[in-house]
């Protein structure tokens, strides 16, 4: 996956810049759901949780643009995670909310500082990954447009190639853990669930309140593999493109309060953000 400077300041400016802003604008009810979903007693706890590993992150990253020596440690996770939320559980609101805000523009300061060959360095890559670009998948709170237009214009643009630089073994062991038989299926699956949710948004555009049938899940995917299997490999590679591109072009005409709507947001994100981490190459 492509980790440039750009791509990380956008992360760090545009989907971490608008995190905090667009948790608020849920209903209460739903932000409840939400934070206990990722396994947290409320917003300010995964906050702390963020807080903690983007200063561990970036003592690293800064330490290897530096050239320095940094200390290699093995992290109990769950140790790290309740050690954050208990460092900041004395602290104000107000206090609090500034510091996660300043942390963040400091962040986005020295990223921009940083030279450009420093990105190139794999254990830099590895930390901006974790902490700043799979965080924000992983602790999405509300989902923007930013993160669906990047999701479709990388991860999923490299998807095919990702595939194709794994040896034969690694491929077989692959599509066994997703559950396919065949490289062609999986991207049938994507793709079928893909043009769903496009013609349900679609529909919800033209027809406000537009009451959609859920398809059962393993019923709807064999139907996709007979439907797809009649397609020759090259056809199935062209269409996953093609299709993919059209989700691009939806995502970026969709009015801004589109996101705001429960089924939309739903099923762009489970389509493109979570399937990607149901699917995942690496």
């Amino acid at each position: 996956m492509p980790i440039t400077k750009q791509r990380t300041l956008d992360y760090v400016n545009i989907e971490w810049g608008g995190y905090v802003e667009r948790f608020r604008r849920l209903p209460s009810a739903e932000q409840e759901k939400r934070v206990k979903a990722m396994g947290y007693e409320s917003f300010r706890d995964l906050q702390a949780h963020i807080l903690e590993w983007w200063d561990e992150g970036m003592g690293i990253i800064r330490a290897v643009a530096e050239g320095r020596k940094f200390e290699r440690k093995k992290y109990d996770f769950d140790v790290f995670n309740a050690q954050a939320v208990a460092k900041y559980k004395a602290w104000d609101e107000p206090q609090f909310m500034e510091h996660f805000e300043k942390t963040r523009q400091g962040m986005g300061s020295e990223l921009k500082s940083m030279r450009e060959e420093a990105y190139d360095h794999r254990r830099v890559q590895s930390w901006i990954h974790a902490v700043i670009i799979h965080h924000a998948r992983e602790h999405l709170s509300a989902l923007s447009r930013f993160l669906t237009m990047d999701l479709l214009q990388n991860e999923w643009a490299e998807y095919i190639a990702d595939f194709n630089a794994l040896d034969e073994e690694k491929k077989g062991e692959f599509l066994s853990k997703q559950g396919f038989e065949t490289f062609h299926d999986l991207l049938a699956h994507i793709v079928g669930w893909w043009e769903e949710g496009a013609r349900i948004i679609t529909g919800i555009l033209s027809t406000p309140g537009l009451a959609w049938e859920s398809r059962e899940v393993d019923e709807f995917n064999a139907e996709l593999t007979k439907k797809y299997a009649s397609w020759s490999d090259d056809d199935m590679l062209r269409h996953f493109d093609s299709v993919r591109r059209a989700m691009i072009d939806l995502t970026a005409d969709l009015p801004e309060d589109a996101f705001m709507n429960e089924d939309i947001e739903g099923w762009l994100r489970d389509d493109v953000v979570e399937h990607y981490d149901e699917h995942p190459l690496y």
